[in-house]
């Protein structure tokens, strides 16, 4: 009987260790939809056609910054099926899209889906489903509100931050200026017109003397520039995605326009709109940068640049290296490996958000020295510094300190 007896105790102490072993590995590993211990389903929406389609080379980028993760191994294990759609920069096509991806293809989260009017048709969706909507393509400053919209994060400056940047340049070194501004005609543009009012301060109704919107559905804004002309002003602030903001560098050009011209950053692409512009009408013009700049060649011997480079010619050979776009691309995409890779084996959506919340000190390979990524529960702006930069010959060129001007969510 003892020999029973220990035989029996045993085996039950064998039946009680396996059970653990196996619900301590059961514990270990979570899964929402869209997640399996071989695979992460991230959703992506686009503009691969229509008025802001220059901007669908950020999701060619990722797409390929995905497949090169794949071929590593993927994260943890798991490979990235990523699933990218095309919106046309049209909110009610992004409704659509959003929907398919959550309630048909069952994606983990959206990622970098693009555009301030796009977002802002879905934004509410999101949150109502608790799917992830992380580090949206746009600098609103409306996704920083982790308080009303947890599922919702931006991932770049914002643009009331920008603007506040140039205004201070110009209080400082033209405070008699008299300032026309162009900008299009939905939240993108005016957050970025209110950016540029607050930095302005009480000046800002004696400084601005015009302020011009345009729609995407126009096909030129010629006409728009020869009005800001006839305002006599001294200083143009260029509020428009890359198509318009090309045409507005050309008829500047055209007409005899020499205002001091600030670009706002989202077009100040080398490749999909100065060189289309022409190089020689875009002399002077300023911007404001948080990415290093391909043709920039203080980054040549630059460790994180040669790896951007590497991954271009490997991985997307047909893609523009000078196109800003690719580095967006390349930098966000580093950004969401590593909020999955700090998951662990827990990837369901709420601990998605903890981690994209946690960020400390993080750096992609092509932030510029200086800019850090950092997130907080209660700070949903990773990205909150910029530095300017003014466009002589064929590149641009930095100048200045690295300016933190964070802008209120």
């Amino acid at each position: 009987m003892p020999a029973v007896t220990s035989k029996l105790a045993a085996a039950s102490i064998a039946l009680a260790v396996f059970a653990a072993s196996t619900s301590a590995a059961l514990a270990q590993k979570k899964y929402d939809t869209g997640a399996t211990d071989t695979e992460i389903k991230v959703g992506n929406i686009m503009p691969y056609s229509g008025p802001a389609s220059a901007y669908g080379i950020i999701g060619r980028t990722e797409a390929a910054y995905f497949k090169k993760i794949n071929e590593e191994g993927g994260i943890n294990g798991r490979k990235i099926n990523f699933i990218s759609y095309d919106d046309a920069y049209s909110p009610p096509k992004t409704v659509e899209q959003a929907r398919k991806l959550v309630e048909s293809d069952e994606v983990l989260l959206i990622f970098n889906s693009l555009g301030t009017p796009p977002n802002s048709a879905i934004q509410k969706y999101m949150n109502s489903k608790k799917v992830p909507q992380l580090f949206v393509a746009t600098g609103a400053t409306k996704w920083n509100d982790p308080k009303d919209f947890p599922w919702t994060m931006g991932w770049q400056p914002n643009y009331q931050s920008e603007t506040q940047i140039y205004a201070k340049y110009i209080l400082k070194e033209m405070p008699n200026a008299k300032i026309a501004v162009l900008f299009q005609n939905d939240d993108y543009g005016k957050d970025y017109l209110k950016g540029l009012k607050d930095g302005l301060g009480s000046k800002a109704a004696s400084m601005i003397v015009a302020e011009e919107s345009y729609e995407t559905s126009e096909p030129t804004i010629d006409n728009h520039i020869v009005k800001l002309k006839a305002t006599g002003a001294d200083i143009f602030v260029n509020i428009t995605t890359p198509k318009f903001a090309a045409q507005a560098i050309k008829k500047n050009a055209e007409i005899g326009w020499k205002p001091t011209h600030f670009l706002n950053n989202v077009s100040a692409s080398v490749g999909s709109v100065i060189k289309p512009a022409g190089f020689e009408n875009a002399q002077g013009i300023i911007s404001a940068a948080y990415l290093k700049d391909t043709t920039d060649r203080q980054w040549a011997n630059d460790a994180g640049m040669k790896g951007f480079l590497d991954f271009m010619a490997k991985y997307f050979p047909e893609g523009d290296k000078t196109d800003n776009g690719t580095i967006v691309g390349y930098g966000v995409a580093q950004t969401l490996v590593q909020v999955l890779k700090n998951c662990g084996d827990d990837l369901t959506r709420a601990n998605v958000m903890k981690q994209a919340a946690s960020l400390k000190d993080f750096r992609t390979e092509v932030l510029l020295p200086g800019i850090k990524i950092n997130t907080s529960p209660t700070d949903f702006a990773p990205i909150s510094s910029l530095q300017l930069q003014r466009f002589k010959g064929e590149r641009w060129e930095l100048f200045g300190d690295v300016i933190n001007a964070e802008a209120g969510g």
